[in-house]
């Protein structure tokens, strides 16, 4: 007896968590789709909301389809940002033998996302470089006493 009445609290906990994850998801995706354009144009408030994902388990940078796509475009702009990085590393290699400052190339994105108005901060292009360690080993930061290089 004492076997079964807890088999039934732990299904009723499940269920219960089960249906504030899912209420909280809905939440979520309602506040993306309200603050879309602070979401994609604000570097600190991008930053926010994707720590605030994650600390649920909701990764809206892992995959360029699905809802966080759709709604945000989070997924192409950290494709895009990750083109853009490769684009000046391979540009910029033979005057710097593939290694180039997290401020150069900071500023070297900037001249190119103005017209774009989208401007990415270190916090984005950290995070383009880590979804780039996937295409191997040829991308990843590295500590150069207090610079950090690409």
């Amino acid at each position: 007896a004492l076997k079964e009445k807890g088999a039934e609290m732990q299904g009723n906990q499940l269920e219960h968590a089960t249906e504030i994850l899912a209420g909280f998801k809905t939440h979520l995706e309602d506040f993306a789709t309200k603050h879309k354009r602070a979401i994609k144009s604000d570097p600190a408030f991008r930053k926010e909301f994707v720590q605030m994902c994650q600390q649920v388990g909701v990764d809206p940078l892992a995959s360029n389809k699905g809802f966080w796509a759709e709604v945000l475009g989070v997924g192409d702009f950290y494709y895009e940002l990750g083109v853009q990085i490769i684009d000046i590393c391979i540009q910029t290699r033979p005057s710097n033998g593939g290694l180039i400052s997290m401020g150069e190339l900071l500023q070297q994105l900037h001249a190119k996302q103005n017209a774009a108005r989208q401007e990415a901060s270190e916090d984005d292009v950290r995070r383009a470089v880590a979804k780039l360690k996937g295409l191997g080993s040829g991308f990843g930061l590295m500590q150069v006493g207090k610079t950090t290089m690409v």
